[in-house]
């Protein structure tokens, strides 16, 4: 007889602390502590670092690293140098 080679798919509650934000979802992960949810049920949670209510790029927090346009570095960086094989 051949075995069922699929993980367990159950609900569980994923919950970013720092955002004091959690879901509830459907996964095959597993938590060891519970968590008593909003619909009088435990479920197993699992504590996570960074959601998308934490994360700077959906929250619009996100720092744009390269402020400076990629001609004006490449101008600075080589300035009339690199203009050699251009046309008139």
């Amino acid at each position: 007889m051949q075995q069922d080679k699929h993980p367990a798919y159950r609900p569980v509650v994923f919950r970013d602390r720092s955002a004091g934000y959690a879901f509830l979802t459907r996964s095959t992960a597993s938590g060891e502590q519970t968590i008593d949810w909003d619909d009088g049920n435990t479920y197993p949670v699992i504590d996570v670092e960074i959601s998308a209510e934490s994360h700077p790029f959906y929250t619009g927090k996100a720092r744009v690293v390269d402020s400076e346009g990629r001609v004006a570095k490449f101008e600075r960086r080589y300035g009339e140098e690199g203009r050699e094989g251009e046309a008139p």
